[in-house]
């Protein structure tokens, strides 16, 4: 799927459309996804991941307004660094698992039900990115397929980064098991990358994906030694990747000895 032009509003489902931010990197893609939700009568709106503090983008977010509400994904600077200058652009609250980046209400916690722009939004606790991840269930009139805003947990394109130390494998794992019992046909409205049909399929396929990696990491460790560096294993394991990718890799390996040797 072709990505929209920076700065254009793209409709996904009918509750949700994205706009791309201008940060594109190999940790990002093409950049972030911010995502605007409204029922398709309602006039103001709710803004997933503002992304980054960058002035332009912000502006192009907040003139899909009036902005009801603000929600982060997980802490990470692409997602939630402009968070509070678009709190000031837009008067929003904004609301997240950590308590530090909540703006002008509470944190969420697992369960809780937000409503807002005629749309309805249940919060699914998704730790393992980071331990603050969030995602979120969107329901609302006319949609006629669930669908879950996933932010880093599941990805457009390619696989997730454990940030180590913050982010941890086994949780990791069990957050992919809930996305893996969703109903089938549930959109995934990623962070990164392209919109995906069907979330259970794209969770049992990142679960597959891990087992396999676990089985290749062990293999080093076989073959280097059990005390072997996450550099060391990265360096057998993804020797085939680009080398610009080694150190997110290194962040994985990290959280996969820990998994491993706890």
């Amino acid at each position: 799927m072709t990505h929209p032009a920076y700065g254009e509003l793209r409709p996904v489902t009918p509750l949700a459309s994205v706009l791309l931010a201008r940060n594109p990197s190999p940790m990002t893609l093409e950049g972030t996804n911010t995502w605007v939700l409204r029922a398709p009568d309602a006039t103001d709106c709710v803004v997933v991941d503002p992304g980054e503090d960058d002035e332009d983008h912000l502006r192009d977010v907040a003139g899909q307004g009036p902005v009801a509400l603000v929600l982060l994904t997980h802490r990470h600077h692409d997602h939630a660094g402009g968070a509070r200058r678009f709190a000031e652009l837009t008067g929003a609250p904004v609301r997240a698992l950590d308590p530090s980046l909540v703006l002008g209400s509470e944190a969420l916690v697992d369960g809780d039900v937000v409503g807002a722009a005629g749309v309805e939004l249940r919060v699914v606790g998704t730790p393992g990115h980071t331990s603050d991840s969030l995602s979120f269930l969107l329901d609302g009139p006319g949609a006629a397929a669930g669908a879950v805003l996933t932010g880093d947990t599941i990805l457009g394109r390619g696989t997730t980064v454990i940030a180590h130390p913050d982010g941890t494998l086994g949780p990791y794992l069990g957050s992919l098991r809930r996305l893996a019992d969703l109903p089938r046909g549930t959109v995934v409205l990623p962070g990164h990358g392209p919109d995906l049909p069907d979330a259970p399929a794209v969770a049992t396929a990142y679960l597959a994906h891990r087992e396999q990696r676990l089985g290749q990491v062990r293999a080093a460790l076989e073959q280097l030694g059990t005390g072997a560096t996450a550099r060391q294993v990265v360096e057998l394991v993804y020797a085939e990747v680009d080398e610009t990718l080694w150190p997110a890799a290194e962040l994985s390996v990290r959280a996969q000895l820990d998994h491993l040797r706890t």
